[in-house]
């Protein structure tokens, strides 16, 4: 036998075990290369296409999200476990920016599926999902290419929005146009109205009984839960151990890499932020009973960049008391150290691992927003025998649960304390706690800084929740208000007994001390609420509260343009700011409006409401029907309308009030007063950022 023999049989021979361990050795390269970062370990393989990668990983049902903030991932994962735990189907649950979507009308036996899309803005899909709206926008409509396709569809959206659930309504039209047949009806989740929860559990168990009598499917008599993940507690923390960590990043075990000015290089998103110094942080109000924090972080050499009038996302943490509240009714050890495995190789981790029972409540779960009846419902195995029957009917019965844990404004821990007085559960599994979970997310502010004016520093202006509770005596608190708070008077030497009294208190130095002397993580989201390309076209801005924020970026724009460009204040459009506050205690920057007019003169004006100054209050729509003659005027002078602040009654107050003013002056009906408005809204001639 030659040389070249000898090479052919030593590669049959290679080719032979690697065909015969291929599963192992695709274990291990998961294990070594994509289990760890919980943004990879999913679609291992690397494959966009979806009928591909459903086939490899032998699914039969598949559930796609489009999130913006998270909630519509939470619950497609919720939708998802809920399939696989009832009737054993093999779920994949993916997020529609990892796909190409041709192969869409090719999926394996004709499989459902199951859309969960969000709406941002007016009517937008989230920003990971545009090539799936591409994708849907190319379809012809009538050529049937998607006629094989059987889909059930879940919004999440805003009635205070003009364009409700528009993300969804458009994907079930275009779908529908292109031969799709849809299984049930459009469930639509409304924040608007608070009823989200409510709105999913109503269409979900509608679309689940449709889907059991056209698949033919048989509940599991087994309805123990089955964890998704394989958990392994571990002995000691090494350099690969989170710790809290924002991202993987900023692990001792990863090398960070940094530009010339000594600043960690990103790009910095939702996946990776920036660990920002805070350069300046202060009290806005000037009543002991409530607070406003203004907030400036130092970008500077960070490569980061904004545009006035974008979001900054803000990193948040749980307080001290929360951890230490959930750890209680759950009988958890802060100090266990564990790992976790995804058993499907199409799950991702939920957060860093390894890392530690502390660090995960701390850090990575949102521990503190409303109970929901679906997550009650998923403890009813685990609820003392005692109350476990009243802990069933209340899963049932919306009504009372609405009066016994919703009106009281409970979070998980405090509704669990409260229906076993006091007393913790302890049998709820950990992983149940995970999954059950939503992540603990970025928290989002309109910047009230200008990049023009300001480009290596972000303000924020937030107003601190602190809201007591008359029913449980345990006051309401924001998660990241409190913390900038917090670290605000902590930059202060004299402040010591105003912390004592906050209601919360935070680790301020953060995982590893990451966060130690005035650092937090962010990132900035992209908007579109934009000042007029033409800086000659008037605008009108109406921001009550801390919804001022953006304004105070717009006009230290135009201070800017005026300062620092020298451009002609002739050439400048009026600027008019309706403001609205209490009192003159919570009118914020008072002083700056006026320094910014004496430089743009009559170019800026400035139009308060004190609302609780007199005795029947005065809001900013009051103000704005109070000028009317010059809204018109403005308004046929092509002016921009923007609206920024409450989204439950402000905005649909100040709304009508423009409607109204369409109507009377130019002689017309509400309902065709009303299409202008919404014309304007398309052509962006009437912004909103609203919440």
């Amino acid at each position: 036998m030659n040389s070249t023999d000898l090479i052919a049989v030593a590669v049959l021979v290679a080719l032979f075990w690697l065909y015969r361990n291929l599963d192992s050795i695709k274990e291990f390269i998961n294990e070594q290369f994509f289990d760890d970062d919980p943004a990879l370990g999913v679609n291992s393989s690397g494959s966009r296409d979806l009928a591909e990668v459903l086939r490899e990983n032998d699914k039969n049902y598949l559930v796609l999200f489009g999130s913006q903030t998270g909630t519509a991932e939470d619950y497609a994962k919720k939708f998802g476990k809920e399939l696989t735990a009832r009737f054993q189907l093999r779920v994949m649950v993916a997020d529609l920016e990892n796909y190409d979507f041709e192969s869409l009308n090719d999926l394996p036996d004709n499989m459902p599926v199951t859309f969960v899309i969000s709406t941002y803005g007016e009517g937008d899909f989230p920003d990971g999902s545009v090539n799936f709206e591409q994708f849907l926008n190319e379809l012809d409509e009538g050529d049937d290419a998607l006629n094989s396709l059987r889909f059930s569809i879940f919004g999440l959206g805003n009635t205070t929005y003009e364009f409700f659930d528009g993300a969804a309504r458009k994907a079930l039209d275009k779908l529908q146009a292109a031969g799709a047949n849809l299984i049930g009806r459009l469930g639509e989740g409304d924040d608007g109205a608070g009823t989200t929860d409510e709105d999913y559990m109503t269409w979900k168990e509608e679309t689940i009984d449709l889907l059991q009598k056209e698949l033919d499917l048989q509940e599991d008599e087994n309805k123990d839960y089955q964890p998704s993940f394989n958990f392994t507690q571990l002995n000691e923390i090494t350099e690969k151990t989170s710790l809290g960590e924002p991202s993987k990043q900023y692990l001792p075990s990863e090398t960070l890499q940094y530009n010339a000015e000594g600043k960690q290089r990103g790009p910095f998103d939702l996946n990776q932020p920036f660990i920002a110094p805070i350069i300046e942080s202060h009290e806005l109000f000037e009543s002991p009973e409530r607070n406003c924090i203004h907030t400036e972080f130092d970008i500077s050499g960070s490569e980061i960049t904004y545009e006035t009038g974008d979001h900054l996302a803000i990193w948040p943490s749980n307080s001290n008391e929360t951890v230490a509240q959930f750890l209680k009714v759950f009988q958890l050890n802060p100090d266990e150290i564990f790992d976790l495995k995804a058993k499907d190789s199409t799950m991702k981790l939920p957060f860093l691992s390894p890392t530690t029972i502390g660090a995960v409540v701390r850090y990575y779960l949102e521990i503190t927003g409303p109970i929901s009846r679906q997550s009650l419902g998923l403890l009813v195995n685990y609820a003392p025998a005692s109350i476990k029957d009243h802990i069933v009917k209340l899963s049932k019965d919306k009504d009372l649960f609405a009066t016994e844990l919703l009106k009281p404004k409970y979070n998980l821990a405090d509704a669990l304390l409260s229906l076993n007085n006091g007393e913790p559960w302890n049998n709820v599994p950990w992983l149940l706690l995970i999954e059950m979970l939503p992540k603990l997310l970025p928290r989002y502010y309109s910047i009230s800084s200008s990049s023009l004016s300001e480009p290596n520093t972000i303000h924020a202006t937030s107003i601190v929740e602190n809201t007591a509770n008359n029913i449980t005596g345990i006051n309401t608190t924001g998660v990241t208000t409190n913390l900038l708070r917090h670290i605000s008077l902590s930059r202060s030497n004299n402040k010591f007994s105003e912390i004592e009294q906050m209601p919360v208190h935070y680790d301020l130095n953060g995982p590893r001390n990451l966060f130690t002397d005035s650092h937090l993580p962010i990132h900035v989201r992209h908007s579109t609420f934009r000042l007029p390309k033409n800086s000659n076209v008037p605008v009108i801005m109406i921001g009550p509260g801390t919804g001022v924020a953006p304004f105070r970026g717009f006009i230290r724009e135009r201070y800017a343009q005026v300062t620092k460009q020298n451009i002609d204040l002739t050439t400048l459009g009026k600027m008019i700011l309706f403001y609205g506050s209490r009192d003159n205690n919570d009118y914020l920057y008072k002083d700056e409006w006026i320094e910014y007019g004496n430089i743009l003169q009559d170019k800026f004006e400035i139009d308060v409401a004190l609302s609780r100054v007199q005795e029947k209050k005065v809001y900013v729509q009051h103000r704005i029907m109070e000028r009317k003659s010059e809204i018109t005027d403005l308004l046929n002078k092509g002016a921009h309308i923007y609206v920024c602040g409450d989204a439950g009654r402000m905005a649909k107050d100040v709304q009508r009030s423009i409607v109204t003013i369409l109507s009377e002056t130019k002689n017309i009906t509400e309902s065709e007063a009303q299409e202008i408005v919404k014309a304007m809204k398309v052509a962006g001639k009437y912004q909103e950022d609203i919440w």
